[in-house]
């Protein structure tokens, strides 16, 4: 794994994509020659005809387009018909894209017989290429032989997490401990452990063990670091992969000593000035459109425009947030939650919107489908009571039922919260108990690696979302 703006990525899909960008240019540098008939031409025109700036443009279109169309996520990677349907979809948007920059900037151009030829070239080396690589990502003669160790709580769900993600490039060869934790997985016995390792080649071990007192073969381990083997603590490399902090194995000593979990004051500073900044000039840039919003509310259905609830702020200080009002009024009432515990309500904790729920007025529902009615939330931003990045507010009920049952929940409220945030990005909407405790752990995530650098990309992924528009509700 390679750390990039405070978060992980796999170095094989980033070696993909470095390949792509290589690939890409290579196709339409052939193009320039083809077209152009000799080197010496082909040079001239990609130095002294600002060509290689073109082509920069159209690998810049093309790589753009192929991480809006997911095929650099782990689930499309592993899905060879995917791909090329999205490869496909690629194309014909990159050829759309650029017809419309040439139209509009025509000096950025690289020419119809060049453009053409190029994308020809690339319609057939990236789709070689993907296959290329999906063989190589599947094969286990490329990838590290790892052991797992422990019968910790983490043991099954790192177990899983490597298995559904082959591009980690990790083959997992065995797990040492008493109790089997996935069926596929051979177990081994922790005193054949030196033996298994090398019998299996592992170049890699993760300590799932829980209680380690007096268990933990340290004199083994080291032997084993000695020689090569790199050894990790599980709930380490789980952070990497999942983008989550584990709250099967968080301590509070961990919170306390491990890096992280302090914000800066330069970058408390650089967080508030930026939201007041691009907050204002959201504000001005949105109006006329928040005002179209407004009066489609006004005749559409009665009640006020604007609809205002308490949410839990920095340090568990309660704010008013804003957003344009897209139920019917008195039609929002939380339900007695049921003390059944067979009913499926019973571990939920709010009402959240469903598709199609009968509560949402017309206007609404076209509102929540395109996040319009998030846009008066900028005037919380510009007022400071939330930034644009941070874990998502939630009204105090459901923090306070949040907090008396999952652990560390108050831990949330040691940064400003955020209008997206990475608990946004990578999971939907909350309803259960579970996912509340789900979105915790992306929270911890960002709170203990929020930077400038992870803003900037959770902003670049929310933008991705609300021009696909998903999620929406």
């Amino acid at each position: 794994m390679i750390r990039l703006f405070n978060a992980y990525f796999p170095t094989r899909t980033l070696l993909l994509t470095l390949s792509e960008v290589i690939l890409v240019t290579a196709g339409f540098v052939a193009a320039v020659l083809l077209s152009t008939g000799t080197a010496d031409d082909a040079r001239i025109y990609l130095l002294y005809e600002n060509g290689a700036g073109r082509i920069g443009l159209v690998v810049l279109v093309f790589l753009v387009l192929m991480y809006y169309f997911d095929l650099y996520n782990s689930a499309i990677l592993t899905n060879r018909r995917e791909v090329v349907t999205r490869l496909v979809g690629v194309l014909g948007c990159t050829f759309v894209a650029l017809a419309v920059l040439y139209y509009t900037f025509p000096a950025a151009s690289l020419g119809g017989t060049v453009l053409w030829n190029g994308i020809l070239m690339i319609a057939v080396a990236v789709p070689l290429w993907r296959s290329c690589f999906f063989l190589l990502n599947r094969s286990a003669r490329f990838a590290e032989s790892t052991a797992i160790y422990g019968d910790g709580p983490l043991a099954a769900p790192l177990i899983d997490a490597i298995l559904r993600r082959p591009e980690l490039g990790l083959r997992i060869a065995g797990y040492v401990g008493s109790n089997a934790q996935i069926a596929a997985i051979p177990t081994v016995d922790p005193s054949d452990l030196v033996d298994f390792v090398k019998r299996e080649g592992v170049r890699r071990i993760i300590i799932t063990m829980g209680d380690r007192r007096g268990k933990l073969p340290v004199g083994e381990l080291l032997k084993l670091k000695a020689s090569g083997v790199q050894i990790q603590d599980a709930p380490e490399y789980y952070e990497t992969v999942t983008g989550q902090i584990p709250l099967e194995s968080l301590r509070l000593g961990w919170l306390l000593f491990s890096p992280g979990f302090h914000v800066r004051e330069p970058l408390r500073i650089y967080k508030r000035v930026f939201s007041f900044l691009f907050g204002s000039i959201g504000v001005i840039l949105s109006s006329p459109l928040m005002a179209l919003s407004a009066l489609a509310i006004r005749l559409d259905s009665e009640g006020p425009v604007i609809f205002r609830q308490e949410r839990v702020g920095e340090f568990g200080v309660p704010f008013t947030v804003y957003k344009f009002r897209t139920m019917y009024v008195n039609s929002g009432t939380r339900p007695t939650k049921s003390k059944d515990p067979n009913d499926p309500a019973a571990n939920h904790i709010g009402t959240p919107a469903q598709f199609d729920d009968p509560r949402i007025t017309r206007v609404g529902k076209w509102l929540r489908r395109t996040r319009l009615d998030e846009l008066p939330q900028l005037f919380n931003i510009v007022k400071g009571d939330i930034s644009f990045v941070g874990p998502r507010p939630v009204p105090p009920h459901e923090e306070e039922e949040c907090a008396a049952i999952i652990p560390f929940y108050k831990e949330r409220w040691l940064i400003k919260p955020g209008a997206t945030g990475w608990a946004q990005i990578n999971r939907g909407y909350n309803a259960t108990i579970e996912d509340h405790r789900d979105k915790l752990s992306y929270d911890l995530f960002y709170i203990k690696n929020v930077s400038i650098g992870l803003d900037i990309y959770i902003l670049f992924a929310t933008l991705k979302i609300l021009l696909l528009g998903r999620g929406g509700r």
